[in-house]
């Protein structure tokens, strides 16, 4: 267990280091000379006054001694400084992270509640009831996030006036009224994908001998469902409701452009537009390192709910 605990240490330490790299490589590959920017924008500039503000700015090294400078200031919780704000880019990011985790966090909410709920009623109810879910999760999940917050903001914002269309809120009854609207338009591609996995654990589970020995012994079936079916279906369920989870965390970038929410994925929309390089770095690797924790943890957690994955691993 330690031995394999090390490895997964290892890898998630390689695994960043490399994202790193590409992040910071890439964010620089991208059109535009920061250096433009820095020295005054459009207007025409002298040669010599690029090359100073390149200079200052270090922009004028190799990119393995920049990457290695920008590496060892991260690893000391140094984000640098915005070229549009001039604040230090930490500063920022604890600004807006806490909108944007409320944001996933309430979409996941949803999605678990309600795709979970989904694939267990199409796993019991068979028939009618199961296809008209499977048809109504694949319509929502064939529905692009922004395409779902327009539709959303057009009939619950505009004509009915329930939510408001633009803003975080403030306090916990204001936030999750903010919120409400842009989760759901986050959590209905989501939900497609947990009702079916939630389904097809569920069909898996329920075929097990055990579970006919069960019902034959007169057990009632609310109870089969919930301590034999369920439970050994948790496993894929918690899984892929992880993954989806940690991917949300670059999916409120649409979102929140959308409703004019002030969250850390409004925050790389800006950066890019401006070539806000330091602010555009920190974000990306911000979304990179939460994805690849949550699934680490996902991976870590698994063998816990399903001791057949452990004893499966142990075996190796």
């Amino acid at each position: 267990m330690v031995r394999r605990l090390v490895r997964r240490i290892a890898g998630l330490i390689a695994t960043l280091f490399a994202a790193s790299f590409v992040i910071f490589a890439s964010v620089y590959a991208a059109p535009g000379d920061p250096a433009v920017f820095l020295a005054g924008g459009r207007d025409k500039l002298s040669p010599e006054k690029i090359a100073t503000v390149r200079a200052q700015y270090h922009l004028d090294e190799p990119l393995v001694v920049q990457y290695g400078r920008w590496l060892w200031d991260c690893v000391h919780t140094d984000l640098g400084r915005s070229f549009r704000y001039g604040d230090q880019v930490a500063d920022l990011l604890t600004a807006r992270l806490p909108t944007t985790l409320a944001l996933v966090g309430y979409a996941t909410v949803l999605f678990v509640l309600l795709g979970v709920g989904a694939g267990v009623l199409a796993a019991v109810r068979r028939g009618w009831v199961d296809s008209a879910v499977v048809g109504a999760t694949t319509l929502a999940g064939s529905v692009p996030s922004f395409v779902a917050a327009i539709a959303l903001i057009s009939l619950f914002g505009v004509r009915l006036g329930w939510f408001p269309v633009t803003g975080g809120g403030t306090g916990f009854a204001g936030t999750v009224h903010h919120l409400t609207l842009p989760a759901l338009s986050m959590a209905l591609g989501a939900l497609a994908i947990i009702s079916r996995v939630t389904r097809q654990a569920m069909l898996d589970a329920a075929a097990a001998d055990h579970v006919e020995v069960a019902r034959a012994c007169g057990v009632p079936e609310r109870e089969i469902v919930l301590r034999h079916v369920l439970r050994n279906a948790l496993g894929p369920i918690v899984t892929m409701c992880g993954l989806v989870t940690a991917g949300m965390l670059a999916g409120t970038v649409v979102i929140e452009t959308a409703f004019g929410i002030s969250g850390i994925g409004s925050l790389l929309v800006g950066a890019i537009n401006t070539h806000d390089f330091p602010v555009a770095q920190a974000v990306l690797l911000l979304m990179v390192t939460g994805y690849i924790l949550a699934t680490t943890l996902v991976d870590l957690v698994h063998p816990l709910l399903d001791p057949r994955v452990k004893a499966a691993r142990s075996a190796i």
